[in-house]
């Protein structure tokens, strides 16, 4: 919605510095969000609506110029245009603007309708009375057909006239809207690049560790640090592409530092091509690792028993597939629902897509005996 320089000079003013642009600013953009319609009345001023009904009531009267004779009936018709629309469009925008509180409870399509039936029955009311007026006035002959269409067609005018406006308002919210959930999903995927690269969970259990291990096995806690020395600095990096050969590394290295504190619970087997294979593969920083995260979190430290996770790449017909499944505990009830419900990869999924197209996913499945995590993204073979 846009602002004249004067009121953001009013603003920004030695005498008005309690007043911030950036608040005004997101409070029209929150208005906008919540409802499709703006405050008519903030989008023009009075003398630009009324500016704009003027060249309105002239391009009608222009249309509707077959049975005016001379230029005194012109503007006789065409003044008539002018108050008509006057009296039914600047009265509309006031009440639906002082009706907003009440309309941002109904539906998209209730507001729509009423709106278009209040500016059709004022178009109704105003062209009755001026053509009355006018009359009265001796200006116009009475002519009952002549009186209906007259009316009737005002009513359809300003019908379309309404719905024009009230479609380009609900085409700006859409956007406006489509904006705001990419915008939310641009900030999800931050913030959980910041929790992976500092989750509070990860980063106290990693302290306590590395606590005890300080007293009990020195040698052993300077290993650790390493390790998250290692994971930490490749964590902020940033979402980047690096090798698969960094990525197994950085897996690894978060494997090692759990292990340290889940001691017997976890055993990872790995499948991997061949070195001269590998030396080629690219994936996005952390996507694996972040899986591998979440199946600990949620699984390996919710049981006593010891959690197999399997992890087989392929790379072929141009396609690298890891397959990351992981056996569920016998023993320990997990309930299923609130699997299905954590174990979501959406955010990873869209990391993938952005370097590596539309096509690349990341899919999981979750049984009563095992998750199957599928990461699947297109990777030219450049050594063919």
């Amino acid at each position: 919605m846009l602002k004249s320089w004067r009121s953001y000079e009013s603003k920004t003013s030695q005498e008005n510095k309690t007043s911030s642009i950036a608040n005004d600013e997101v409070a029209l953009l929150a208005e906008r969000l919540e409802f499709f319609i703006p405050k008519l009345m903030d989008v023009m001023r009075p003398w630009q609506w009324l500016l704009y009904i003027f060249f309105w009531s002239l391009f009608v009267t222009v249309i509707d110029r077959h049975d005016l004779a001379t230029w005194s009936d012109f503007l006789v018709k065409f003044a008539s245009r002018i108050v008509q629309n006057v009296a039914t469009i600047l009265p509309a925008l006031y009440l639906i603007d002082y009706l907003r509180p009440l309309l941002k409870r109904a539906d998209t399509i209730s507001v729509s309708g009423r709106i278009l039936l209040l500016l059709m029955s004022g178009a109704a009311v105003s062209a009755t009375l001026i053509m009355l007026v006018m009359i009265n006035m001796g200006w116009l002959v009475y002519n009952p057909k002549a009186f209906l269409l007259n009316v009737l067609f005002n009513v359809v005018i300003t019908g379309g006239f309404t719905s024009v406006f009230l479609l380009y308002f609900l085409r700006r919210h859409r956007e406006l809207m489509t904006l705001k959930q990419s915008f939310e999903q641009k900030l999800t995927a931050q913030n959980d690049i910041i929790k992976a690269r500092i989750s509070p969970h990860f980063f106290f259990n990693t302290i306590n560790s590395l606590v005890s291990l300080i007293e009990t096995n020195p040698p052993r806690a300077s290993e650790l640090l390493q390790h998250v020395s290692a994971l930490f600095r490749a964590s902020f990096n940033g979402v980047r592409e690096i090798s698969f050969e960094e990525e197994v590394a950085l897996c690894e290295h978060y494997l090692a530092i759990e292990s340290s504190r889940l001691a017997d619970k976890l055993v990872v087997t790995w499948q991997l091509p061949d070195d001269d294979m590998m030396y080629d593969m690219v994936i996005t920083a952390l996507t694996l690792q972040s899986v591998l995260e979440k199946m600990l979190l949620n699984v390996v430290e919710m049981t006593t028993e010891t959690i197999v996770i399997d992890i087989m790449v392929t790379w072929q017909q141009h396609r690298i597939v890891i397959n990351i499944t992981v056996q569920l505990p016998n023993k320990t009830f997990i309930v299923t629902h609130d699997l299905r419900r954590h174990i979501n990869f959406h955010i990873q999924a869209e990391r993938l897509k952005i370097f590596f197209g539309q096509s690349a996913d990341i899919k999981s499945t979750v049984t009563h005996k095992q998750i199957l995590t599928i990461i699947d993204y297109p990777l030219q073979d450049v050594g063919l």
